[in-house]
């Protein structure tokens, strides 16, 4: 299994005509812009999809877009994307014709070939909110509705891949103060303690440069801000700060450690979301090997570094689940996002081929 996710190779892999309905979607959906959190614009034209094909569909209360059906499985991916302007146009490539465009790849590639698939087999469908900064969407579905049979998340995998695994994380904001003095004192100040603090950290979770990257916990300071206080009378430390959490710790244990290493200053965890390791057994899983070897492509199982909402279901839903969609993950969030048309056809090949073999 390969922590690495990119786009597929395309040698051995079957003809596929042009899927236009999904060309034609993916095409409506990149040229809205959808940014968390102003998705409602792009989810409306995603419930007309539906509504024009005789598929009942709504907005919920958050805004995800719902298209109940068949439950044997739940196909659902995200709607909004990162900021950025990138002009939507269709270039020709090494293999034909690519869409440009923010949330080309992340994650609207999946989204339109998941939208697709559940219209033509009949099964659910969910387009969730808010995955790129809170997933609100993602956590709202959990609470409102019941477990479906299993379910298949969009992301960007390749055409041939399955991604069965994410780290989690966990997120906090280490805050101290220390009494203001002249900088010759040899005391440590707020700041040296929150520099000292997040060093032991780094040191704590210190691994060997050829353990894989899934399997480690790797800190990350996303945020500092530091100084003299207004009054003068103190200096003044935050620091926010990420942790990837691999599957064999939980979020709780990393925590402990992390905590363990305060001298001055306190923590304020405030939000974590547990790893998650699917088995390559489950039905799911050999729905999609099947399909992609039907389509002349050969399965690759992937492992990838950061979270999804994949991670918010498993931790609720007791169900086989996998992670798939068209497109190179090396190009999410990135200035020259684009996806090669052929592989949204390919992907919405498996994915009908998937559907029909759960249901």
């Amino acid at each position: 299994m390969s922590d690495a996710d990119g786009a597929a190779p395309e040698d051995g892999a079957a003809e596929v005509e042009a899927d236009e309905e999904a060309r034609e979607l993916l095409e409506t959906l990149v040229s809205i812009p959808s940014p968390t959190p102003e998705e409602r614009e792009c989810a409306e034209a995603l419930v007309a999809f539906f509504e024009e094909r005789g598929r009942e569909a709504h907005l919920d209360d958050v805004g995800n877009v719902r298209a109940p059906a068949d439950d044997s499985v739940l196909y659902t991916s995200h709607v909004d994307t990162v900021p950025g302007d990138i002009p939507v146009r269709v270039e020709e490539g090494e293999d034909g014709p690519e869409l440009w465009g923010r949330g080309s790849v992340d994650a609207k590639g999946p989204l339109a070939a998941l939208a697709v698939a559940a219209v033509r087999t009949g099964v659910s469908f969910v387009g969730v909110v808010g995955e790129e900064v809170d997933s609100r969407g993602a956590r709202h579905l959990i609470e409102d509705r019941a477990e479906p049979d299993a379910v298949v998340n969009g992301e960007p995998s390749g055409w041939d891949g399955i991604t069965l695994g994410y780290r989690g994380i966990l997120q906090g904001t280490y805050v101290a103060t220390s009494e203001s003095g002249h900088t010759s004192r040899p005391e440590n100040n707020a700041i040296q303690d929150a520099i000292s603090w997040w060093s032991a950290v780094e040191t704590k979770f210190d691994t060997d440069d050829y353990e894989p990257v899934f399997e480690r916990v790797t800190p990350k300071p996303v945020k500092i801000e530091g100084g003299v206080s207004d009054d003068g009378l103190a200096v003044e430390s935050t620091l926010d700060v990420q942790l990837r959490v691999p599957p064999e710790f939980s979020t709780d244990e990393v925590r402990e450690r992390a905590d363990a290493e305060l001298g001055a200053g306190t923590v304020n965890w405030k939000d974590s979301v547990e790893p998650t390791m699917q088995s390559p057994r489950t039905d799911v899983a050999r729905a999609f090997r099947v399909a992609i070897r039907q389509a002349g492509g050969d399965p690759r199982l992937l492992r990838k570094t950061g979270t999804a909402d994949m991670n918010i279901f498993a931790g609720a839903w007791d169900c086989p689940m996998a992670t798939y969609g068209p497109g190179d993950s090396d190009l999410d969030h990135a200035p020259d996002e684009h996806l090669p048309l052929r592989e949204l056809d390919r992907a919405v090949a498996v994915l009908e081929a998937v559907a029909e073999d759960l249901q």
